[in-house]
């Protein structure tokens, strides 16, 4: 059996980034206060939560001399606003990527575009994204694009983890809709390439593995991805959720995983496949 680990398989640099720094700075100040989870990943969040992370609803439950660290999805300006008036001290943990995100629909806003933003209603980012302009409109899918009326000065931005096909699809459907459209292309490029290879994966293997929490948009969306492509596609949170029988009859596997996947959460999964498949050459990373 040949095992094919994708190369942007698991943590994109802002996660990494991220999690790192909540890391650092737990240790730095023995406790580190979050507004929600870090990632959408169970185990992170379990692993941080030992190092010193707590995760809190509201401000008010920070403690003046504890640092509250933003995350990388992103954080509404109202809640900056409430940190620097308590006079927190912040950690900026926002992917640059997200960032650029945020800059974009503001600008967008300022040409006097009606502004929409290609996401998933109630995801951490999609928020982050919506609070920084005044009521912008959020679309999933190509349904909910159809139904809007015909407006004639539109500007549209995606979630950072989009996939191109669905965001093609809404595109066309405004414009039909919309007399004056500007669409600015925010899916980042660790996404577009992580989508691509397993795309090309998902085709050339006999048996495809996503390594992914359930809870994450992300990676759930990569397993559809592979499975449009690959019925003997499978997501998994861990090593211990695979089963000996997928393989069968398989000479080639091909692995990657979401962008909140921690490396050793991958190397687990590797080594499980290796023992099924009684496999000892070195995996082979496809570019």
């Amino acid at each position: 059996m040949k095992i094919l680990l994708a190369k942007d398989a698991g943590y994109c640099f802002g996660v990494r980034d991220a999690v790192n720094l909540a890391y650092d700075t737990a240790k730095d100040h023995g406790e580190v206060y979050m507004l929600g989870t870090i990632v959408h990943n169970e185990k992170v969040v379990e692993d941080l939560s030992k190092s010193g992370t707590k995760v809190v609803d509201k401000l008010v439950e920070v403690p003046s001399d504890r640092p509250i660290l933003f995350r990388a999805h992103g954080t509404a300006p109202s809640v900056w606003d409430k940190a620097k008036n308590k006079s927190l001290n912040i950690i900026d943990a926002t992917c640059p990527l997200v960032t650029e995100i945020h800059d974009e629909i503001k600008k967008l806003e300022a040409e006097g575009r009606r502004t929409i933003i290609i996401g998933d209603h109630g995801h951490d980012e999609v928020v982050g994204i919506a609070a920084q302009v005044k009521d912008p409109i959020i679309l999933a899918n190509v349904k909910e694009a159809k139904a809007l009326r015909k407006m004639k000065k539109v500007g549209v931005v995606s979630q950072s983890t989009q996939m191109i096909e669905n965001v093609q699809e809404i595109i066309n459907v405004l414009m039909q809709k919309v007399f004056d459209l500007r669409f600015v292309n925010t899916i980042c490029f660790p996404t577009r390439r992580n989508h691509e290879q397993i795309k090309e994966l998902a085709t050339q293997c006999e048996v495809m593995i996503i390594i992914g929490s359930f809870t994450s948009a992300n990676s759930k969306r990569l397993t559809q991805l592979a499975l449009e492509r690959n019925k003997r596609s499978y997501q998994v949170t861990c090593a211990d959720d695979m089963e000996a029988f997928w393989f069968e009859n398989c000479e080639t596997v091909g692995i990657s995983a979401g962008a909140s996947t921690p490396d050793d959460i991958i190397r687990n999964v590797v080594e499980k496949i290796k023992g099924i498949g009684h496999v000892t050459k070195e995996e082979i990373v496809y570019e």
